[in-house]
């Protein structure tokens, strides 16, 4: 198969990325970034794009894929939903749009949150705008969609977040990574990486996966 992968600075996109260049089922890997990764594999190809609004100067470069792995995203703090909602809708719309236009038979995953809010409703800000970006993909009409629902995820070969507390935390709890593993609740970048190849594969009935059912599927 050949993929798509937004988000590959950050530590969910990186981890995704890792595993499908050492993947034997993925054949080629296209990540579009803002800036250059400065890696170079022979699966790996790079689109250097400054204007995630708009993908339609790259459209071209984006055929010939069988799945987007859409693991870019912003934190909400300090931000108002009129903000959050054009940096997580907003580009996930133009995105999904551009890349169903090219093919439908795509799957598109994408990257979502523990308590997301499907019904577009709630309390909480994030959790409504994630819902409502969960919804319009889901009803944009692809082969296939798959909804990453996740909370706590272990960093594993050498992946590290952005925010420097979040490593600095990491860093702490690694020696207790073998403990946390276990813990059914929680995932790593690996499982992540393999259950995103495996949606494509094998599919699952449940488009909604928190990190229960990511690990479930990345054992298939």
């Amino acid at each position: 198969m050949k993929v798509i992968i937004t988000g590959t600075t950050g530590m969910v996109g990186r981890g995704v990325l890792i595993e499908c260049l050492e993947s034997p089922n993925v054949e080629e890997v296209l990540v579009i970034n803002r800036s250059s990764l400065q890696m170079q594999h022979p699966k790996l190809k790079e689109v250097i794009h400054k204007d995630f609004f708009n993908f339609s100067s790259i459209k071209e470069e984006l055929k010939g894929y069988d799945a987007c792995f859409h693991c870019m995203g912003v934190s909400s703090i300090g931000k108002k939903e009129e903000e959050y909602h054009r940096f997580t809708y907003g580009i996930t719309e133009e995105l999904a749009k551009t890349l169903y236009t090219i093919n439908p038979e795509m799957v598109f995953n994408y990257v979502s949150g523990e308590g997301t809010d499907s019904t577009e409703k709630g309390k909480l800000m994030w959790a409504r705008v994630k819902g409502k970006t969960e919804n319009m993909i889901l009803n944009m009409g692809f082969k296939d969609a798959y909804m990453f629902r996740l909370q706590v995820i272990l960093p594993l070969k050498g992946v590290k977040s952005k925010t420097a507390w979040v490593n600095a935390f990491y860093f702490i709890a690694r020696p207790f990574f073998g403990l946390l593993e276990k813990k059914k609740n929680n995932t790593t970048s690996v499982n992540v990486g393999l259950a995103m190849i495996n949606s494509v594969l094998f599919g699952t009935d449940n488009k909604l996966l928190e990190n229960e059912q990511v690990n479930k599927l990345a054992k298939n």
